[in-house]
């Protein structure tokens, strides 16, 4: 049983929403992202990133920048640039890209739920950047990114969902990547607590994107228990702020690798290699994409193969092990160690990771500059995500990648 609560979300004074709606804070190096706001002043990521606002040679993680962070943020409250909702919502956030739209809910998720499992994660986090947004969390005394949660779809979930959309939405635009951003307003009590008790029948929910922002969030909130031992659990740091999308609408795009050398091994030798668990079939000079699972693709040197898992192998796929059958998993094993060396795909320099949405020419680009092969995969799926998550097993890093992305800014939680 899900506790998914509405909330009063600070948001842009509409007109400003194109402005202040920005990317996730992780998507930018620090040079793009100083850019970025040299580009719009108003962007959000001038609070996400709050370094942007110093000079190259300052610390990022100084003191000096959190606390930047945090009186951007309430001058833009105090400024009207932001404004804060007069009674508690949930929102219906849709997004558009391609042509291809997907509509979820923004709420606030239970910490208690997380703790318990009923949000359950896929992979694990990095103690350095979950410091980095606890400190951004605590200064903002606010949370300014949502974590990207899925669940099984819900009728009257959906039901409500339609019926919102059919109103005005309070903002509509389409950000400069072409993405169309639509935010409705649920706020009639009784669409409320029809939204409130559906989700109360939702057993399990996923976190899709944000596993670092979601632990800090989380480590915000038992911090604050723990300095105040007389409160309830309903406070709104007992809260994180999230938007949870029904997985029949969720699409999981691939995630690449690139790996800087051979491991001392030549063209022929590493195929004879790779062979060994692999069909290897040169397919030319045209990119080869994956069309089902145990395929996979190689670029090398300027030609593209393709690579089947040979059939002594597809026990991996039917073990009962979910995380084991990942074709992130079976390349891992039976390739980029054994083959390549990669030991560890989570420290080691040697191997990099390239988002689908960059699109196989990106591999090829690497491969001509600072790489010596790249591997396109088949797309995890929603389905398998679950499996391992249910599980209670973790993914390979760098496993899925989805779009489009949430933004920043435009719904904001104050804890």
């Amino acid at each position: 049983m899900a506790d998914v609560k509405p909330f009063r979300a600070i948001r842009p004074k509409e007109g400003l929403e194109r402005r202040i709606a920005a990317l996730p804070y992780d998507v930018y190096s620090r040079e793009e992202a100083k850019r970025e706001v040299e580009r719009e002043p108003l962007s959000f990521l001038r609070i996400d990133r709050a370094e942007t606002q110093f000079a190259d040679d300052v610390d990022a993680y100084t003191d000096a920048v959190y606390e930047k962070a945090r009186d951007l943020l309430w001058g833009m409250v105090a400024d009207g640039e932001l404004v804060e909702e007069a009674w508690e919502c949930y929102y219906v956030y849709e997004l558009v890209m391609d042509g291809r739209s997907q509509t979820g809910i923004a709420a606030c998720s239970s910490v208690d739920d997380y703790l318990r499992q009923v949000i359950r994660k896929h992979e694990n986090t990095r103690e350095d950047k979950e410091i980095d947004r606890i400190r951004h969390v605590d200064a903002c005394r606010a949370q300014t990114g949502p974590i990207f949660l899925a669940y099984r779809s819900h009728p009257v979930i959906q039901e409500e969902v339609k019926r919102a959309c059919g109103e005005k939405p309070l903002y509509d635009f389409t950000a400069s990547d072409g993405v169309v951003h639509r935010i409705w307003r649920i706020g009639e009590a009784g669409a409320v607590n029809k939204v409130r008790e559906a989700f109360r029948e939702v057993d399990r929910m996923y976190i899709a994107d944000g596993h670092h922002r979601c632990a800090s969030a989380v480590k915000v909130s038992l911090k604050r228990r723990e300095a105040d031992p007389g409160s309830t659990g309903k406070e709104e740091f007992n809260y994180f702020l999230s938007v949870l999308f029904p997985d029949d609408q969720l699409m999981i795009m691939d995630y690449n690798r690139v790996v800087k050398d051979l491991n001392g091994l030549g063209k022929e030798e590493l195929i004879r290699r790779i062979s060994e668990n692999f069909l290897v079939e040169k397919t030319g000079p045209e990119p080869y994409r994956p069309q089902e699972k145990g395929h996979f693709g190689m670029y090398l040197e300027d030609g593209w193969y393709s690579l089947k898992i040979k059939e002594a192998f597809r026990e991996d796929y039917e073990s009962g092990h979910p995380e084991k059958g990942l074709d992130v998993a079976v390349l891992q094993d039976k390739l980029l160690d054994p083959v390549l060396g990669i030991r560890d795909p989570k420290t080691d320099k040697r191997i990099d990771f390239v988002g689908g949405i960059r699109g196989l020419e990106e591999l090829e680009r690497r491969v001509h500059t600072d790489a010596a092969v790249a591997f396109s995969l088949y797309p995890t799926s929603v389905e398998e995500l679950f499996a391992v998550a249910d599980a209670g097993q973790l993914m390979p890093p760098k496993s899925t990648w989805f779009e489009p992305k949430l933004r920043s800014g435009l719904l904001i939680h104050r804890i």
